[in-house]
């Protein structure tokens, strides 16, 4: 199934299937894709909030040595170490710390039901003003900072606050290096990105209206990691889709 154009519809519409993408995604990661120590819950969070979880959760940063909670091996685990093949891979130049209500998915390690990872699905909310798309960008820098890896979907096009697109916000505020320069890449304007925080280092693929979604990694460890399958997921969610906006999206 193609990536459809969201700009043709409003906010609420792309926002419902924002949350039924959101649950499938958590449904097939719970399903056996994690491995059995980890699991996959939908949360809704506000600015504050999330930045109380990673005050809560995680004091400093963590490092490497700390990624593997006590009394856990890694026997069993069923992570891939190969890096992902993905279009463009950046790693961090310099430090990866910098100086509304929104429905994410947060993967947890059972030992402590600690936060490893974060699954954004960007909305049109996101990228309304310049302080909303600050906030979202400082929150997910900051998260990265903790240790808590991230995977970015963003199938809306580069706007008046994000000219660049939003990993070109990141990519800013991380310091990442590339020979492509500058973002969004031409002809390609929509992104899904994989963010090991252990570098930081994105694993990017530029895509456009019309092209089918692949599978990108969620990080659950430094360079550990599973593929999350976006187009079977995004297919199951689009099912529910009203017929009466489908015949908008899906208009020649």
């Amino acid at each position: 199934m193609p990536i459809h154009d969201w700009t043709r519809v409003g906010p609420s519409t792309f926002h419902d299937l924002h949350n039924a993408w959101i649950i499938e995604l958590r449904n097939v990661l719970n399903s056996g894709l994690l491995p059995p120590q980890y699991y996959a819950q939908s949360e809704q969070h506000t600015g504050t909030a999330i930045a109380d979880v990673l005050t809560r959760e995680h004091t400093e940063p963590r490092a490497e040595t700390r990624d593997r909670p006590a009394g856990v091996s890694d026997s069993g685990l069923a992570l891939l170490e190969a890096p992902p093949k993905t279009s463009v891979m950046e790693t961090a130049g310099g430090p990866a710390c910098y100086a509304n209500r929104r429905r994410t998915l947060a993967l947890r390690h059972e030992s402590g039901d600690e936060m490893v990872a974060r699954i954004e699905i960007l909305s049109p909310g996101n990228k309304l003003g310049r302080g909303k798309l600050e906030d979202f960008v400082h929150k997910a820098c900051e998260a990265l900072c903790h240790g808590i890896h991230l995977l970015l979907i963003d199938l809306f096009p580069p706007g008046t606050f994000d000219p660049n697109g939003i990993h070109g916000e990141l990519h800013r505020e991380l310091g990442l290096e590339t020979e492509l320069g500058r973002w969004p890449m031409p002809g390609k304007p929509l992104t899904l990105a994989g963010y090991d925080a252990s570098e930081p280092r994105a694993y990017v693929e530029p895509v456009a209206v019309g092209d089918a979604l692949v599978d990108m990694p969620v990080f659950l460890k430094p360079g550990r990691y599973v593929n999350v399958p976006l187009e079977q997921t995004y297919r199951a969610a689009y099912r529910g889709v009203p017929q009466r906006w489908r015949s908008v999206i899906e208009a020649d």
